[in-house]
């Protein structure tokens, strides 16, 4: 070490690296977690370049949507028909018990499709055929006691006409004095005897007769409960749930079936003032299913409510007026229900067009064709 180097910090091998080459980057260590060290101005660029790419996407994703929008949307609807959402709907019929008992059979389940008059169970009937057993009994016994009572009334009356005999001869022999006044009025008192005989006997007759009306009336009254406890569909549908089983015990009322009728299925929607206060009962509609969009059902409006839902407390200005909703059922056509009442089901949304004015003609896509 000479003189000049006195006071002077030694150079290392590192210092020189850094002396001699400034702009070059310190090298990595031989470390397997360590990542490499990437320049500001390349990793602003790569940025950039990834936010025009997903800028570029998101611009070419709209414009396909636009267009696919374009291509299939719907014509706006000509003026005199409105449009409203809501969800098809039908008819439900409870089946269920006029008397307490247990279920015997069970002939449908869910989903099935019944007619107007067939059985969908049965319940047990035992305790009401035993009844049946003893009226039908009782009109046998009643019968055998009118057919008894109608032999009094021979037998008396036969009497009658004895005595009545016995009384003219007792008085033709009284004119010719061979006979007493005494065995006249004896006479006289047995015809008397035997008309009053007469009269009780035609009337136990007449007992025995409302005695063999009653029991048949019995007799009808447990057939009509007999046939009672077996449960019908009242009509044309089919089976929504099955809410009891075999061997239940229901009280009176008891639901054993619930189906929908497929006979009357509708559409409940709400329009404004200004297009509910036009529709009228019977104005022609269509029915279009979110499931079937090709399909424009046929219907009628049938019901239009009488009063607004949705209504504020103060109804003055125009723009609160709109807020009045009403509501409108449109009714589908039963003939079509009759054609297609296996592919009834309830709950399905869908929309309802209603034409209010008669002069419009519907579009081409609510046509209404099958």
């Amino acid at each position: 070490m000479t003189a000049d180097d006195v006071g002077k910090e030694p150079v290392t091998r590192d210092t020189q690296l850094v002396l001699t080459s400034p702009a070059l980057p310190a090298p990595a260590e031989p470390s397997g977690n360590s990542r490499q060290l990437v320049p500001y101005g390349r990793t602003s660029a790569r940025r950039s370049w990834l936010r025009l790419a997903m800028l570029s996407l998101a611009v070419a994703l709209g414009a396909a949507g636009g267009g696919y929008w374009w291509l299939h949307r719907l014509p706006p609807l000509p003026p005199g028909i409105a449009v409203g959402n809501g969800r098809i709907e039908a008819d439900p019929i409870d089946i269920a018990t006029k008397f307490p008992g247990r279920i015997f059979q069970l002939f449908v389940d869910e989903g099935s499709m019944v007619k107007a008059g067939q059985v969908v169970a049965t319940m047990d009937t035992r305790d009401l055929e035993t009844n049946l057993k003893r009226s039908e009994a009782q009109v046998e016994r009643a019968q055998k006691a009118i057919a008894e009572a109608h032999a009094n009334v021979e037998q008396l009356h036969a009497q009658v006409v004895l005595a009545r005999q016995e009384i003219e001869r007792a008085q033709s022999l009284l004119k010719n004095g061979w006979t007493t006044r005494e065995v006249l009025d004896q006479r006289q008192q047995q015809l008397d005897g035997a008309r009053a005989g007469e009269v009780a006997a035609v009337a136990r007759v007449a007992v025995a007769e409302h005695a063999l009306r009653a029991a048949e009336q019995d007799v009808e009254l447990y057939k009509v409960n007999i046939a009672d406890n077996a449960l019908v569909a009242p009509r044309d549908g089919r089976i929504e749930y099955r809410i009891a089983n075999i061997g239940e015990v229901l009280p009176a009322g008891g639901k054993v079936f619930t189906m929908i009728d497929v006979s009357y299925v509708y559409m409940d929607i709400y329009l404004p003032t200004l297009v509910a206060g036009r529709v009228k009962i019977g104005d022609d509609a269509r029915i279009v299913l979110d499931a079937y969009p090709e399909m424009a059902i046929p219907a009628k409006v049938t019901f239009i409510a009488t009063q607004a839902q949705f209504t504020p407390k103060m109804v003055e200005t125009q723009t609160e007026r709109d807020k009045l909703m009403f509501r409108i059922r449109a009714r589908i056509d039963p003939v079509h229900l009759h054609a297609h009442a296996e592919a009834v089901r309830s709950g399905l949304p869908g929309v309802t067009y209603v034409r209010f004015e008669p002069k419009t003609d519907w579009p081409e896509r609510l046509q209404g064709r099958p």
